[in-house]
This record gives structure tokens, sequence and C-alpha cells, in this order.
């Protein structure tokens, strides 16, 4: 076997042209995380720290990487990547308190170990679906692009993560745009417990380069001098010309996964090759046999260190544990959003649904310079329903990007923009295909001001809904998907007026939102539109009618169905309240009528099982049931997949049977 070759056994270090204090501060710079580390396990075994992920043996991988960036770039690692946090000198007491999930770490005890990022070090934590964070670095490579400003980002990620499609997404994206993305594989042997032979059938990662069209890289992972010295030169190379390169970093992992996991599936004699190879001992080593530093400077910088070891942890053992406060939970859920009411022109034109979100995105393109668009042919051709035409000629492909068919990747790296302080757009070409992108969607935009106070500014035009003749994977309104999950808002318009004004606050506020718009009323709506910018808010619903028989509560196409109802049935007295968003939902409308009409009926377009209906309803019999006067009902779709022929699709939807259970509740 390879590893059992004595030669390669060695680690020959060149320290080229470097002077002493940098070879010294290298080692230094990898002795921090070790013996934080090691004082780690110990505080493990006494309980008082919870998992612990160890990059014992790759230390040389984060600091060399590290060391060779500019403090002002951004790196973001992944949980065995101590040595980045340590070499960007974050205080170690507020890493030991994060650890804790004390309130002087860096996520008020929210989230763990190094699920956490921080713009004051530019670093940029992973959450646990590790795909998503190539995608962020080319979002923040790419806002620095726009900058102008010769930075570079370096990303980690494992061998085992490079089997996820969002790895694959990232590169293509990185190659195609030349984004200026240092993608680092730290290739340790093992994910969890699965070799590298089962995890890929390549001879080594790098060569996944050459087919996504970047420069790759192979580098001995132990050895921080070639570590360093590698990427300083190709960091430097990337800031003058802007392209992605892929590194692949050969290491081992020596303990387990985490602690508890072990290590007793690696087999003894790879576990000793690569014991001979620590990268801190065999280089501690050189730099004595080079009289770079002495066996007394060791010591004594061994001394200095665990001393700030244990003064650190000391201040983060003595904090007092976080109090739970739970309107401060509630409240950091999004990050913070003062609606200021834009006040629109008097001048108006008769405008399309479809024109009038275009020409929301327009203006707020206009009034926001670092706005971002992006989707799947939005540029020449102005997206499949047109909606972006012509928004190249204005606005340079700069800011209006066709993408690769590639939408986690895309979400994530509107992440990144957000991060390095811009605003994304990003256009689903059709609501169903966002079920490719719905990881980095609920698990990377809805938590991050929760988990870390970083906003996630993006917004998700999903064109959507059925009455097309679309089919079942072009047609469906999935906003159900997305109503449940904490961080999300999510609007729903059913008029022009409504559409570009909800647009332009959805653009404003810095949370993620999802913008759905109804494919069948792109053309088939009209209405006197104001010129110019201006917003509507969120959380205020609409109402259409005044009535005193009973309360029609409907969002999207359902509206117009309830319109159309009415206009036959002009002996029904109703309000009917169009939502406009439904999440934030205003239930104060909705309370206040069904009080005073004593019925209530509940109109949607999807399928009714665990519906945006169905939480309405409940709310209704909580907080309203002394007044009402018959059941609450709900209309909503069949629940099958929406099918293609015309006639199937009118029976699937729950437009000819809103009537019927109108005209039964009206006589309960």
């Amino acid at each position: 076997m390879e590893y059992l070759s004595s030669e390669k056994q060695q680690l020959h270090f060149d320290r080229r042209e470097y002077e002493d204090d940098v070879l010294a501060s290298l080692y230094f710079k990898m002795l921090t995380p070790r013996l934080i580390e090691e004082k780690m396990l110990v505080l493990l075994r006494q309980g008082k720290i919870s998992k612990w992920f160890s990059g014992i043996g790759q230390e040389a991988i984060a600091v060399g990487v590290t060391a060779a960036l500019d403090q002002d770039e951004y790196v973001l690692p992944m949980h065995r990547n101590l040595g980045v946090f340590t070499t960007r000198n974050v205080p170690l007491h507020r890493l030991f308190s994060q650890w804790q999930g004390k309130a002087s770490g860096f996520t008020n005890g929210r989230d763990r170990s190094f699920h956490f990022g921080t713009q004051e070090y530019n670093i940029i934590g992973m959450i646990s679906h590790l795909g998503p964070q190539m995608g962020i670095a080319c979002g923040i490579a790419m806002g620095d692009l726009l900058k102008k400003n010769n930075k570079i980002t370096a990303v980690f990620t494992g061998e085992g993560g490079t089997s996820e499609g969002d790895f694959h997404e990232a590169l293509n994206i990185a190659s195609v745009w030349s984004l200026p993305v240092l993608f680092c594989i730290e290739n340790n042997g093992y994910g969890l417990s699965t070799p590298t032979n089962e995890q890929y059938n390549c001879k080594d990662l790098a060569d996944r380069g050459v087919g996504y069209g970047i420069e790759s890289h192979i580098i001995e992972g132990n050895n921080v001098l070639e570590v360093f010295d590698k990427v300083n030169k190709l960091a430097k190379s990337m800031r003058e010309t802007p392209r992605p390169i892929l590194l692949e970093f050969k290491t081992f992992r020596m303990r387990g996964h985490e602690e508890a996991s072990g290590t007793k599936y690696v087999p003894e004699k790879l576990m000793n090759f690569w014991a001979t190879k620590d990268p801190i001992e065999n280089y501690k080593k050189y730099l004595i046999e080079q009289g770079v530093i002495s066996d007394d400077d060791d010591l004594a910088q061994r001394s200095i260190l665990k001393n700030e070891i244990e003064t650190n942890w000391k201040q983060a053992n003595n904090e007092e544990i976080i109090q739970a406060n739970l309107d401060l939970e509630i409240k950091d859920v999004y990050t913070e959003f003062e609606y200021r009411e834009v006040l629109s022109e008097e001048n108006t034109r008769e405008l399309r649904m479809i024109d009038a979100i275009s020409d929301g995105l327009k203006e707020s393109m206009f009034w926001y310079d670092k706005l971002v668009l992006m989707g799947q042919d939005i540029a020449e051709y102005g997206g499949v329903f047109k909606i972006t035409e012509g928004f190249v000629d204005i606005f340079d492909k700069e800011r209006v990007r066709n993408t690769p068919i590639c939408e986690s990747a895309i979400v994530s790296a509107g992440y990144g923009l957000s991060i390095n302080g811009y605003k994304a757009v990003v256009e689903m070409q059709f609501a169903d295909f966002v079920s490719s992108g719905f990881n980095p969607i609920v698990n990377l935009l809805a938590k991050s001001n929760y988990r870390w106070g970083q906003s996630a500014d993006v917004v998700i035009r999903m064109p959507c809904g059925a009455g097309v003749g679309a089919g079942p994977f072009h047609s469906q309104t999935n906003e159900a998907w997305f109503t449940k999950t904490p961080g999300l808002k999510v609007v729903y318009p059913a008029f022009p007026y409504d559409a570009k004004g909800l647009l332009m606050t959805a653009i404003e506020d810095p949370n993620p939102v999802l913008f759905f718009e109804h494919k069948a009323l792109y053309r088939n709506i009209r209405q006197q539109v104001p010129e110019g910018y201006y917003n509507l808010p969120f959380g205020k619903a609409s109402v259409l009618k005044k009535g005193s028989d009973i309360t029609i509560i409907s969002y999207g196409a359902g509206v117009h169905w309830a319109i159309e109802t009415l206009e036959k049935h002009s002996e029904v007295s109703a309000d009917l309240i169009d939502l406009r968003t439904l999440q934030p939902l205003d239930t104060e409308t909705i309370y206040q009528s069904v009080k005073k009409t004593g019925k209530a009926i509940i109109l949607q377009e999807d399928s009714i099982f665990g519906g945006v209906a169905s939480d309405i309803s409940a709310l209704l019999m909580e907080h309203c049931f002394m007044f009402l006067d018959a059941p609450v009902k709900r209309v909503a779709s069949l629940p099958t997949p929406i099918p293609f022929d015309t006639n199937l699709e009118q029976q699937y939807l729950g437009k000819k049977r809103f009537e019927e259970v109108l005209l039964s509740t009206l006589e309960f």
C-alpha cells in the first residue's frame, strides 16, 4: 500500500525567501489550535463542552491558507478548521463561550461549535448541510468582483463534501463567472467512517478541476511551508487575474469524525503512517535544525499559550449561562426592518401584472445600485416570461446575470452577495424548480439572522400556479413549503398595483422573501399602476369588498375566483379579504371581519392538507370561536399532482367547488 513507502513518510521543508519571523510565526500559529484542542479534549471528557470535531493533524492547512490571505478577505471554514479562527485572532474566551453556548459567543447559545460567522473577522461559518458553503463563497467573490477590490475568497470542504451537488454547482458557477474563489479540499481519508475509495472513483480530487475548466493543484497538507507558499503565490495571482482555483490538500484525520465515533475503522498501519507526518512535530524539528527557534523558545511559547488558554477558559467558564428571553428569541428570527412608506406618484398607467412586476424590478435596480438579479435566461433573452427584457441594455450583465441550471448554489450565492453588502433577487424559472434550491432557503437563509445576526437580503421570485395547462412540474403553488419556516417572509399578490409595490418592499427588506407571481394572472389582469417608485407594507391585507353575511379569505388567483363568484351572486353580502402577504399574516383584519360576519370561508389554490387555509382555520377557531355561526370552511384543490389536460386541470382546481361551499355555508 502507498502509505507504507518510507520515502512518502518524509516531509521536505523549503524556506524559500521567507524570513525567520515568518517561519516561526507559522509554527506558533499551528501550535495554538493544537494546544486548545488538547485542552478541549480534556474538558469534553469532563462534560464541560459538548461534541468536538477534532482537527488534530490538519492544522497546517487552516493556518497556512489563512496566513496567506489578507485580513479583510473572507474565509469560509469547516468544523476542523480551528486554525482559521485562531490565525484571525478571534478572542479565545469568545470561542470558548461559543462552545458552551454562552452569550459572549457568536450565536447566543443558538448553535454550537463552528456553526457561526463573524463579520468582524471576515469568517463565515458552516451549517450542517455542508454544500451551501461553496455557493456562499461564490456570492462573496462576486461581490468583490463588482467592487473591483482585488480580493479573493477561500472556502473549505472535506473530500466527503465533494460528493454533494452543491460542490459541483459552485465550481461550475465560479468557472463560468471567473470568480476569485480558492476551493480548498481537505482530503483527510474518511467521511466519518467511509473511506475515500467509497467516496469517489478518481485518483485525485484535483482532477475534477479539469472538467470545470479550473486550474487545480495537489498540495502536501501536512507541510505548512508548502501550503503557505503555494496559497500565497496563487492568491497574489488571483487578485491580479480573478479566477477560481481548486486545491486538494492531502492530509489525514487522526481522531474520530467527532470524538464519540472513535477511529476503530482505520487500519493501524495507516494511523501509524500519518502519525510520522505530524505537521507540528515535523516542522518544529526543521525549525530547530535551521536555528530559527530553539527548544527553549518552544517551551516558553507553549507556556505562554497554555496560560492564555487557561485564562480565557476561566473567563468563559465563569460567565453566566444564557437566560431564556422569549421576546428576544422571537425578535431575532428576523433582521429588524423599519418599513418607511414611499408614496406613489399621481400619474398612473394601465399595466398587466407582468408589466407591473417588471416595472417594480426596474425601479428597484435604479433605487439600489448594489442590487443583482440572477436567474436562468434572464439577461438578453429577458426570462421565459420576458419580465427582464431589455434590462441588460440598461444595467449590464454584471447586475443582470444568466445563471447555469443550478438553483441551490445560486440561492447560496445570493446569500454570499448579502454578506458582502449587496442585495440579490433570484428568479426561479418556475416555482416548482425551487425544490432544487430548497436546502439553502430553509436551512441557510431562513436561520441566518437567528443564528448569528447576519441578514439574508435575498428575494426569490416564484412564477407559480395552474390554469395554463403546464402540467405537474410547471404549475405548483407551493407557498406552504415556506410559510411554516421561521425566518422567511412570503408574499403573494393578486393585482398589478400590489405586485409592484410589494416587490419593491421585498427588495427593501433585508430578510429573505419568497415572492409568488401567479402565471395565469401575468397577462390577464390589468390595473392602473402608479409610475415611479412606491412601496406597500407587509402584513396588511386588502379588503376588496365589504359585507355582512360572510368573510371570504383568499390570495393569488383565488381572489379572482371569489370575485367572479360574487359577481354571479349579487345577493351575497361578503367581506372579501386579499391577504397579499402570508408571512407576516394580517390576523387583525381577518379576526375583525369574522367577528362581524360570523361565518368564514378560506379559498386557496394549493391542495388542502397542510396549506395556509388550514392554519387560518385553526386561528379562527382559537380566536373567534364565540363569534362563529357556522363551521369555518376551506376550499382548495384536489390532493393530487396537477394534471396537464385542460379538463382534468379544471377538475383539479377548487374554483368550481367554491361556489357550492359558499352557498351551503351561507345557508348553515
